[in-house]
C-alpha cells in the first residue's frame, strides 16, 4: 500500500494548482490533465470563447 505523503502528483493544466493520484484514475493516470470536472468543463468553455 502506498503512503498518502507519497502519492504522485501533476500540475492542472487549467488553474495550475497540484493534485494528488486517486484510485480511480489508477489504469489512466497518464491521460490525466484536469483535476477535477470543473477545470475540464472549463477548457471547453476556453475553447469555444476562442
Amino acid at each position: 500500500m502506498i503512503k498518502k505523503q507519497n502519492l504522485p502528483s501533476k500540475i492542472c493544466i487549467i488553474c495550475e494548482r497540484p493534485f494528488t493520484w486517486r484510485k480511480k484514475w489508477e489504469k489512466v493516470w497518464n491521460e490525466v490533465k484536469y483535476c477535477s470536472g470543473k477545470c475540464k468543463k472549463a477548457k471547453v468553455r476556453k475553447i469555444e470563447n476562442n
